[in-house]
């Protein structure tokens, strides 16, 4: 068994929530993600989620429109995202709250730091919606400067593959898993971890990170619980 982790910040890319359809939202997904989470909370773990926007619409999807036009219509999609997984998780009894980077007063709350932790030790779980609320950055950039703010022990990264590998996967049937990477591993030979903004900043406050499939969503307990799944980027 390895470490076991107790404040976590879980990144769902958009495509996760989509299942198989690709885009928009599968029920059975959400409702895996609320079992899990249930479990989650009942061991006393502490649970934030950033939550991407892909099944919807992703920011160079046209690539004539201004970009900070197409990033705001994403930060649009993950609020959408972001209260299905609330109302998923409400109906199993779960307390969320949905905290947004982009004022919507009138849906969910804005993302202040201190009532974000206050949140977590009240048992609740906060979807964190909107990104950094800036353009040019990427969900990856959130979940990494969001982790640090809230003094989360490890960023999850729930991918569609089993960790980090030296070459694509998908392309290079030769491609070697790793168990562990270091950051400056990732960012000097371009491993597709995630973004280099996001990656530096995990490196420069020391934020691991464990990237693994989220096919099985009960793998995020397994991992909670210490259990070696994916890779750990160290």
């Amino acid at each position: 068994m390895g470490k076991k982790y107790k404040r976590i910040l879980l990144k769902l890319s958009g495509e996760a929530l989509a299942g198989a359809n690709g885009q928009g939202l599968d029920d059975g997904v959400l409702s895996r993600l609320a079992d899990v989470m249930e479990r989650l909370v009942d061991a006393g773990k502490e649970i934030a989620i950033v939550v991407g926007g892909g099944n919807f619409w992703r920011g160079r999807m046209n690539a004539a429109m201004d970009r900070t036009t197409a990033d705001h219509m994403g930060m649009l999609a993950t609020t959408i995202n972001a209260l299905a997984l609330s109302d998923s998780f409400e109906r199993r009894g779960l307390a969320t709250r949905v905290m947004n980077a982009v004022n919507m007063s009138q849906i969910c709350e804005p993302y202040i730091r201190k009532r974000a932790i206050r949140h977590l030790e009240k048992g609740r779980i906060i979807i964190l919606a909107g990104g950094t609320g800036n353009p040019y950055f990427t969900t990856d950039s959130a979940a990494a400067l969001r982790a640090s703010e809230i003094d989360a022990e490890v960023i999850f990264k729930a991918t569609m593959v089993d960790g980090v590998y030296n070459k694509d996967p998908k392309i290079h049937a030769d491609a070697v898993r790793f168990n562990e990477v270091a950051l400056h591993d990732v960012l000097n030979d371009r491993l597709g971890v995630m973004d280099s903004t996001a990656a530096a900043l995990c490196r420069d406050n020391k934020m691991p990170i464990v990237v693994f499939s989220v096919e099985d969503p009960m793998n995020i307990l397994r991992i909670a619980e210490g259990e070696g799944i994916g890779t750990l980027v160290y």
